[in-house]
């Protein structure tokens, strides 16, 4: 099965979870084991690509909006309360 590197990040990680549940059985086919573990390799090194991006935007993110000079205060924005 061919590593769907534009998959999206929930599709990639519930595979992970099957491949996870099929070790788990016991009931264990050697070479069916080794390619699922590639694959399962393959997977976690796509997901944990994602969520490193997802982690550098999330800081971006928090450093552009909490800046020194950022005209934004909290004072300037209005309460819903």
């Amino acid at each position: 099965m061919a590593t769907k590197k534009n998959a999206p990040f929930a599709e990639q990680f519930t595979e992970l979870e099957e491949i996870t549940r099929w070790f788990e059985r016991g009931d264990i086919d050697l070479d069916e084991g080794l390619k699922k573990y590639e694959r399962g390799l393959a997977l976690a090194a796509l997901c944990k690509g994602r969520l490193q991006e997802i982690e550098n935007t999330v800081l971006s993110l928090k450093k552009q909006y909490t800046s020194e000079d950022s005209r934004a205060s909290s004072e300037d924005i209005p309460t819903l309360l």
